[in-house]
């Protein structure tokens, strides 16, 4: 069963102080994820930031490091539009209006460590509707076991078009734990053909991720999730961690997939 990885170079919380090599310009951006795809990602997940590296829905920055990596490699992007939990959820939809191949759907509002992760109801539909008009697939994040319950109710709705694509996120303060336990409970009550991959943030990223691996998930890896390699050296950079990725999926006998076949398997339209 082939699995697909995914470069998640940079997020919305940590910083340049964390970690030294954290890309957060346009250009950086590009560089980090053509890294990734060059080390076997075939879908790159982008947050951006703003000069002063503050998460943004800026769409010309948007705009200029979609293109600044589709000069460099071809490979998937897919776009957050969870961006940051100070940036307004008005600003964040607009992001799909750029036509990336994904973009990131986020159900429900929730606490998310010390902040509020906000997503109201009706504007959820709203970018799910507009996503769905567009042609941008959802990439449908989830952090606790009601969030799923609301992607199946867009389904139910129509807004959303089979196969379903979910990411189970674990780790995260306000959402489900990163046990073990935790994900096979979401694995177990995912709708039959779903594609998903697990997001473990922090310490439990390479054990979670092997055990996604090994279940038949696909897998993200990159500084977003973690900023350590192995316990006590950070990760020279994204390469690496993708690295790792791909190797766990080899040493799990599962080929790694290449863009077109990213494409098909997760039911990509013509673009």
């Amino acid at each position: 069963m082939t699995a697909v990885i995914t470069v998640a170079p940079t997020g919305p919380i940590a910083t340049k102080a964390d970690h030294p090599g954290l890309p957060t310009q346009p250009e950086e951006i590009a560089a980090a994820v053509a890294e990734g795809y060059a080390a076997g990602a075939a879908i790159a997940h982008i947050h951006l930031r703003d000069e002063q590296d503050r998460p943004t829905a800026d769409l010309d920055v948007a705009r200029r490091t979609m293109d600044l990596i589709h000069e460099r490699c071809p490979v998937l992007i897919q776009l957050s539009t969870g961006v940051g939990l100070d940036v307004p959820f008005a600003e964040r939809e607009a992001l799909v209006e750029l036509r990336p191949r994904m973009a990131t759907l986020n159900p429900c509002s929730m606490s998310f460590g010390t902040g509020e992760f906000r997503n109201p109801p009706d504007g959820v539909r709203r970018l799910a509707a507009r996503m769905r008009e567009l042609g941008v697939k959802p990439e449908l994040e989830i952090y606790d076991t009601g969030h799923l319950d609301a992607c199946l109710r867009l389904l139910d709705e129509q807004l959303l078009v089979e196969p379903l694509q979910f990411s189970i996120v674990l780790g995260v303060r306000g959402g489900m734990a990163a046990t073990a336990q935790n994900l096979m409970t979401m694995v177990d009550r995912l709708p039959e053909g779903a594609v998903w991959q697990v997001i473990a943030i922090g310490r439990a990223n390479l054990r979670l991720t092997a055990i996604g691996l090994a279940l038949g998930g696909n897998a993200r890896a990159g500084l977003e999730d973690t900023l350590y390699l192995r316990k006590g050296e950070l990760a020279p950079g994204n390469a690496p961690l993708v690295s790792r990725a791909v190797a766990l999926a080899h040493a799990l006998d599962r080929p790694v997939a290449d863009v077109g076949r990213a494409e098909a398997l997760l039911g990509l339209g013509e673009q």
